[in-house]
């Protein structure tokens, strides 16, 4: 059996005023560049777990589906929210030649019945409990219509090596790797793996390094980034994840939460086990937009004091923050613009990740606007870019909202404002050696 494994990768935004801003922004440009260069992890996932005697293929594509990319006997597709709907016109030409269609994946857990009308199954939950079953079912011809996770969130101590040999490293700027799944705080927007299974977990760092070396052992010098919903929720188990880190000799980012610069120590052993990088989700700076964002807590909104000293903490070690933001949270309004632009630039912000509050389907803002007749046409997959406005603002117009987030974008990813932030960044690096190794050092 010839089995196709296809990721449709790229997402871009529906606003074109927004999409010609962003060709003449190197900051904007590059951010989704690297989003739109990272593999599949699932799909390589269950490569590794599909058996010698297929023949697995793995494809991304990027852009508008033009033409089938490849013959298969069967096919397993992957996509976005942003991009269900060519997923989905890609399953129906496969199935009208005959090919069998396997979807999967986030979307596709939460809109089950949808999907069905595209496909011979659908894999509803984590993907690796499933997939056994569903490769030996593809191999007899007795597909079943739906496939449920086994009960209770997977075990990745038990999880399997992705195919990492079977990608070309020369396309990518980095690699992912997965050291945990879900997130305890549960925010209303969050379109992550909470939805797949509402549990934290951790792997253990053994099965962390294996996948690291395997990299390596195509990729001698990698850049990893970790595709967590937030790595360092357990501390016990980030100290242990960066020491052994420290002794391959990587580079790498991930996503966390602010709580991660309460432990200096810990900061400094993620600066000396390589990394460069972390995006924290700070969210807004308006109190009113961080309460009630997670299920039953305000845990950002009392965090709000902290952000300034959070940034410098790790900076001061020389580990870049990207500071994610999201507009049109409710409760802010045309203030919330300027207070990023100048919090960004005052803070010394080494990157900068802005976004539109986006309602994506099943989650329980969604849920929740559609109860208040919010969502701008139910359905509209296409807009769950991050980019574009698929709801009402409660405080703004949906012009305003699209207006404001344009000059914000321009602003902030601008050349003026991005020489001041990484200004200021290189300051903070600098003080932080300075109090390390003392200013003669840092001098000469």
């Amino acid at each position: 059996m010839k089995l196709g494994l296809i990721a449709m990768s790229g997402v871009r935004a529906h606003d074109d005023e927004l999409t010609k801003l962003g060709l003449t922004l190197p900051g904007f440009v590059k951010r989704n560049k690297v989003i739109a260069e990272l593999p599949s992890l699932g799909l390589l996932t269950l490569a590794g777990m599909t058996p010698d005697t297929v023949d697995v293929d793995y494809v991304e594509l990027p852009g508008e589906v033009a033409e089938l990319p490849g013959e298969y006997d069967a096919v397993a597709i992957s996509s976005f929210s942003a991009r269900i709907k060519d997923a989905y016109m890609l399953a129906d030409l496969y199935r009208a030649q005959g090919t069998r269609v396997v979807l999967g994946g986030l979307h596709v857990t939460l809109m089950p019945e949808e999907a069905m009308q595209h496909a011979d199954a659908v894999v509803v939950g984590e993907g690796e409990p499933a997939w056994p079953q569903v490769v030996a079912d593809l191999l007899e011809k007795r597909l079943k219509p739906v496939y449920y996770s086994r009960n209770g969130p997977f075990d990745l101590a038990e999880a399997p090596m992705p195919r990492f040999e079977i990608l070309d490293p020369a396309r990518y700027n980095r690699l992912t790797v997965q050291t945990q799944r879900g997130c305890p705080f549960d925010c209303e927007f969050c379109a992550s793996s909470v939805r797949l299974a509402p549990h934290y977990r951790v792997k253990p760092v053994e099965k962390v390094i294996a996948e690291i070396q395997r990299i390596k052992d195509i990729w001698p010098k990698p850049f990893i980034e970790f595709a967590d919903d937030n790595t360092f929720v357990n501390k016990k188990h980030g100290r242990e994840l960066v020491r052994a880190i420290a002794r391959e000799g990587v580079k790498w980012f991930t996503e966390t939460d602010v709580s991660v610069a309460d432990d200096p120590d810990l900061v400094r052993m993620m600066r000396d086990s390589g990394c460069a990088e972390v995006l924290i989700g700070f969210e807004s700076l308006n109190p009113d937009g961080l309460r009630g964002l997670e299920a039953n807590s305000d845990w950002k909104a009392r965090r709000l004091s902290g952000y300034r000293q959070a940034i410098e903490t790790l900076q001061e070690e020389g580990i870049a923050v990207n500071g994610c933001f999201v507009l049109g949270l409710d409760g802010t309004g045309e203030e919330s613009f300027q207070q990023i632009a100048d919090f960004a630039r005052e803070c010394g912000l080494f990157d900068v990740q802005l976004t539109i509050m986006t309602a994506f389907p099943g989650t329980p803002l969604y849920n929740r606007l559609k109860r208040e007749r919010r969502i701008l046409r139910d359905g509209a997959w296409e807009l769950c870019t991050l980019f574009d406005v698929n709801f009402k603002p409660e405080k703004l117009s949906v012009t305003d909202l699209r207006r404001g987030y344009r000059r914000l974008v321009e602003e902030v990813y601008g050349e003026e404002c991005t020489t001041t932030r990484r200004r200021a960044f290189m300051g903070q690096v600098r003080k932080g050696l300075a109090r390390r190794t003392g200013p003669a050092e840092v001098l000469s």
